[in-house]
């Protein structure tokens, strides 16, 4: 399975990081087990494939962990649009307090999501496809708008290969989720995938794994040449962002803390930090010292 296109220290911090990492994962697998069959009925009954369902369900909801699913059992980002009659919820996004759509269940939305696709328009190409065809489903979703990240069909197409979501289009799923063994396990942050670096391991093994090149991988996590991150590093699959996600306003530098180990930990590139936080000869970064991240 493979991602298409796509010094934290041993203390600590890192140590805090990989735990919160593997609650992340086990989360995304819960999801997984939770919705599997939700996903599959939708899909025996609108023919919106369940891989499609379910990636863009992780993904849109952290696994069903945004505020927006939490309060509004909203797992896939739609937002209100001018024939919606049902309870709405208002939310900072793409502007200031866009409306979204708020359900008195989860399985109420996958309901939705299966209806605002089957009935749009614009995606009504969609179902000239196969429902086992993944792929074409994810770069048309992203062809027709219904997101604006550039990287959108990568991310859906990253995370139904990653956790094997297609075997939901093939058979139902009869395998559970939680019984995936994977070299790295993928995890979400900021929007970002990462896995985590092991014992023994380079970067040239990650870049193997995936199917991309070390050059990518430094690149994407601003690595010098000749430095090996320590094992427990966070290694993104695709560039950091400029901003961290909502809730990570700001961050109190500790003694072990250096930029890059911060910009790893929110997946925010230190050109930003350095940005946004006035940061230079004249203002190195200090213990104590309180960083924006957005």
């Amino acid at each position: 399975m493979r991602i298409r296109k796509g010094i934290i220290t041993v203390v600590t911090a890192v140590l805090s990081l990989y735990v919160a990492a593997q609650n992340r994962n086990a989360a995304f697998l819960s999801y997984i087990d939770r919705y599997g069959s939700v996903a599959v009925a939708q899909m025996k009954k609108y023919h919106v494939p369940a891989s499609i369902t379910l990636a863009q369900g992780l993904l849109e909801s952290d696994a069903g962990r945004s505020m927006l699913a939490v309060e509004a059992n909203n797992h896939f980002g739609i937002k209100c649009h001018s024939d919606w009659q049902g309870r709405t919820m208002h939310y900072d996004d793409d502007r200031r307090g866009e409306c979204f759509r708020s359900y008195g269940s989860a399985e109420s939305s996958f309901e939705d999501h299966s209806v605002f696709l089957a009935t749009g328009s614009r995606y009504a190409f969609l179902f000239d496809l196969k429902t086992t065809d993944y792929v074409g489903w994810a770069r048309g979703l992203k062809k027709a708008g219904y997101a604006t990240n550039p990287q959108y069909a990568d991310k859906l197409i990253s995370l139904i290969e990653l956790y094997d979501l297609d075997r939901f289009d093939r058979d139902g799923g009869k395998q559970s989720g939680s019984g995936l063994q994977l070299s790295h396990q993928p995890y979400l942050s900021n929007g970002l995938l990462y896995v985590i670096k092991g014992n023994d391991e380079s970067l040239k093994d990650i870049a193997r794994e995936f199917d991309t090149s070390r050059f990518r991988l430094r690149r994407y996590n601003e690595i010098r040449r000749r430095f090996d991150p320590a094992p427990g590093s966070v290694i993104y699959m695709e560039r950091k962002k400029c901003k961290a996600s909502v809730g990570h306003e700001t961050h109190v530098v500790g003694p072990d803390d250096s930029l890059w180990s911060i910009s790893q930990m929110y997946g925010v590139r230190m050109s930003c930090l350095i940005r946004k936080n006035g940061l230079g000869d004249d203002k190195p970064l200090s213990t104590g010292m309180v960083l924006r991240l957005r």
